[in-house]
Formats: structure tokens, C-alpha cells, sequence
């Protein structure tokens, strides 16, 4: 009865009662909605007008979970934002059909791309964070990570035209500011330069200026650390200082490639 009454407990003291499915699911089938990645187009204006209406009401429930006042004011909020955001998505879905060689059209980049996905539900989620809602920003980024592999926390600040390409195993931490026209590939960490708890409150992620390329596998840490714009950072790197504008960072390894054989000598195999 022991582990009985500490489940008990869990259940008596958590703080909300809120679906996490039904969370994820919403963002999900948001993010299906608005880029007409459903089966079934909606021919007609007023469809889309009761789509976007029973959105709304399943999102007010949402917000109702985790939230102390029953009023639709944060939610109409939350839609009112919408247009903007939208917009920036949109400038996000062009920027990696321009810079990728391998996008043929836009349609492509929405149904196929893990970071257009990421970077959609990053940028609702931030507006959430923005706003002080508990809980929802995570569950939708942490979701988009399960999916994507892509890992950016909701308070981090991102500007216009972010570009993702691959993306698997990025990482951009809560206090991380990025500028316009960037690009990132994979296995870029963006993080701190130590995890302690009394660091809650202060500025713990780098700040990567306008129009920095940051390939594979890069880390960058620390609050203070600041990439300047225009600069390219190489694969491979580990920064902790600051980067001045217009520079090119990169790890310089040594490969030797040699053949195997000498001279004419045959193979021979012996099993």
C-alpha cells in the first residue's frame, strides 16, 4: 500500500489537471490546418472560418487547464497575434526554399521539413511564454523535439527568415537571442556554459547576431558570448568567447588518407 498511497498523493497534489495529448494533438493538427497539409482542402471561406472558430474554442479548454482566470481574453489575444506570426512563418518557409539547393517549392518544405516544423511550433509557443502561460509552451516544443529531434526552448528570442536545414540533435536554450537571416545545421548546441539552478534568472545562452551560418555540430555557450553578424562559424567548433563581426571560425584537424597497399603488392586473403 505504500507505493498505493504516493501515487495518491502525486494525483492529490498536482497543480493541473490538463490532457497532454489533447495539448500536443491541438498544435499537431494547427499546424496541419494553416498549411493546407490536410487531405481534404476547405473549398470554401466559411469553412475555413468554423475551422478556425472551433480552433479557438478547443484552445480556450486548453488555456482554461492552466490557467486561475475564465475569461477568453488571452486567447483572443493569442489569435489576434496570429496574423503576425504567420507572417513570419511564412518568411521562415521561403527562407529555407531559397537557401537550400535541394527544396524545389514551398509545399515541399511544409509537408516534408522537420525545422519548418520545429521553428512553427517554437514561435506559437514563445508567444505563450511571452504571455506567462504555464506549462503549454514546453509540452508543444518538447513535442516538436520528440518529432524532429530539434530541441528550442519557448523563451528563446528568434528573428526573421530562420533557417533549420536537417536539424537533428539542435539545441537552443531558453535565454538564447538569435538575429535575422540565420542558418543552422545539425547537432548545433546553442547552451550554457554550466547548469545551476541559481542561474534560473540570468542571461545563460549566446547571442548570435544578423546573418551568421553556424554548420554541424558547433557548441556555442555562455550569456556572454555574442556572434557577430555576418560571421561563419565551421563545423566542429567549440566557442566560448565572443566572435567580432565578419568572421570565420574553424577547427583546424588533421586528416591523413593513405593507401593501404605499398607500391603493386597483391591482395591476399586468408580465412
Amino acid at each position: 500500500m505504500g507505493f498505493s498511497k504516493r501515487l495518491h498523493e502525486g494525483y492529490s497534489n498536482r497543480k493541473y489537471d490538463i490532457d497532454k495529448k489533447k495539448i500536443e494533438s491541438f498544435i499537431d493538427r494547427f499546424f496541419r490546418f494553416i498549411f493546407f497539409l490536410e487531405y481534404q482542402r476547405c473549398s470554401e471561406l466559411t469553412d475555413i472560418e468554423v475551422r478556425l472558430n472551433n480552433f479557438k474554442t478547443e484552445f480556450n479548454e486548453i488555456l482554461f487547464s492552466v490557467t486561475e482566470e475564465k475569461d477568453d481574453v488571452q486567447t483572443d489575444d493569442f489569435f489576434q497575434s496570429f496574423p503576425r506570426i504567420y507572417q513570419s512563418l511564412e518568411n521562415d518557409a521561403q527562407s529555407i526554399l531559397d537557401n537550400d539547393p535541394a527544396a524545389n517549392n514551398l509545399e515541399e518544405v511544409m509537408f516534408s521539413y522537420p525545422g519548418f516544423f520545429a521553428i512553427t511550433v517554437y514561435r506559437f509557443a514563445h508567444e505563450l511564454y511571452k504571455s506567462n502561460i504555464p506549462l503549454i509552451p514546453r509540452i508543444w516544443t518538447e513535442f516538436a523535439h520528440s518529432k524532429t529531434g530539434i530541441d528550442i526552448n519557448p523563451g528563446a528570442t528568434i528573428g526573421e527568415n530562420f533557417f533549420i536545414d536537417h536539424g537533428t540533435g539542435i539545441v537552443i536554450g531558453e535565454t538564447a537571442i538569435i538575429g535575422n537571416d540565420v542558418k543552422i545545421y545539425q547537432g548545433v548546441t546553442l547552451g550554457a556554459l554550466s547548469v545551476t539552478k541559481n542561474l534560473q534568472h540570468i542571461k545563460r545562452h549566446p547571442t548570435i547576431e544578423n546573418n551568421v551560418v553556424i554548420y554541424a555540430n558547433a557548441t556555442i555557450l555562455g550569456g556572454e558570448t555574442i556572434i557577430g553578424e555576418n560571421s561563419v562559424i565551421g563545423g566542429n567548433v567549440w566557442i566560448t568567447e565572443s566572435v567580432t563581426p565578419n568572421s570565420v571560425v574553424f577547427h583546424k584537424g588533421q586528416v591523413t588518407v593513405k593507401n593501404k597497399l605499398p607500391g603493386n603488392e597483391p591482395i591476399i586473403f586468408s580465412i
